[in-house]
């Protein structure tokens, strides 16, 4: 069972509507323990790694797929910096079309790409940034007729609200705030649609406040600037120019939430803060709301007792050269028993 075998009565789906699934969805939302200690608060992470292609990607992508198909495409394309090209690989390999992907070249996660070129996809390294892989996608979708999957297909953002529905499913409402990464910023809006809809239909009585984090080097719903060079570790979020920018603004405004944005060196802390305080390991850009909660935890600015969920966007195998890069190594020993419990006590 998927997303739209769960919610199909909440989605654009007709009887004609290719009832595809990879088994997306229904990913547990864990209580953070340790970490709530130590901010003072009610955290959760909605662990989205658990999704087939190992990221929230594949909540919107089965519905771009199904609407496609029902449309009779041929073949899809998307640009991705790394978890959109997953996904889409992996739904076009599911149902037997040709995928083709554009990639910023030199700056996608191993883990990402890997899996990619494993599906099948025709992957191809743009030398320019995730902005212009996606005006060269959209343009290369429009003439020869493929079906573009990035989030400016809204039946992405359609298949991303069932992330919502299933939080107030398990918690019985939405929660005070909802922290969320953002890149190309459709999840967030997404996610906010999905909580209106849910109290709406009397699904959940309360709305959250949105809180998106952004990467200090590729931050323009902070700034409010544009960022033609945006650079930062987490991959996911680099993104100069988000395509959904004017629905995620909206979605914040409404919510009377915040953007924030986080340094590199505090989306490093906060994923190894997870992996050892929580038991959790996710990808650098899924790490970037709990940076900034412990930010304004330091601030003053995180009002103690509220119930949060953070969406962990991706899983940590995604990206393993930046995990290792402050792992440390494995201590070597010979294969007696004494250096073993000589390590052990160290």
């Amino acid at each position: 069972m998927g997303v739209i075998q769960n919610y199909g009565k909440l989605l654009p789906v007709t009887e004609k509507t290719p009832r595809i699934t990879l088994g997306e969805g229904n990913t547990p939302l864990v209580y953070i323990e340790n970490i709530s200690k130590m901010l003072e608060i009610e955290l959760y992470g909605k662990l989205e790694g658990c999704n087939p292609s190992g990221s929230f990607k594949d909540r919107g992508m089965v519905m771009a797929f199904a609407k496609a198909l029902e449309d009779g495409a041929k073949a899809f394309v998307c640009a991705s910096t790394g978890n959109t090209s997953a996904s889409a690989a992996a739904y076009a390999a599911s149902v037997g079309k040709p995928c083709f992907v554009l990639l910023p070249a030199g700056k996608v996660a191993l883990g990402k790409l890997a899996q990619a070129l494993m599906y099948g996809a025709k992957v191809i390294a743009v030398k320019g940034n995730f902005d212009r892989a996606l005006e060269l996608a959209r343009e290369a979708a429009e003439k020869e007729g493929f079906a573009i999957v990035n989030s400016v297909n809204p039946y992405r953002l359609w298949g991303q609200r069932s992330g919502a529905w299933e939080v107030c499913d398990v918690l019985g409402q939405a929660p005070d705030w909802h922290a969320v990464p953002v890149g190309n910023a459709g999840n967030i809006s997404a996610y906010w649609a999905g909580y209106k809809q849910y109290k709406e239909i009397g699904k959940t009585d309360k709305l959250p406040r949105m809180m998106g984090f952004q990467a200090e080097g590729a931050a323009p719903l902070v700034t409010g600037k544009p960022c033609p060079s945006p650079e930062t570790l987490a991959t996911a979020i680099r993104i100069g120019s988000p395509v959904s920018a004017h629905l995620a603004k909206a979605a914040v405004e409404e919510s009377e939430g915040e953007f924030n944005s986080v340094t590199d060196e505090e989306i490093l802390a906060a994923q190894k803060l997870l992996s050892s305080k929580g038991g959790i390991f996710a990808e650098p850009a899924s790490c970037a709301p709990l940076a900034g909660l412990v930010k304004l935890k330091k601030l003053g600015k995180l009002p103690k007792g509220i119930k949060v969920v953070m969406v962990l966007t991706g899983n940590g195998l995604k990206d393993p050269d930046t995990a290792m890069s402050q792992a440390g190594s494995p201590v070597e020993i010979g294969d007696t028993l004494e250096e073993l419990l000589e390590v052990m006590k160290g």
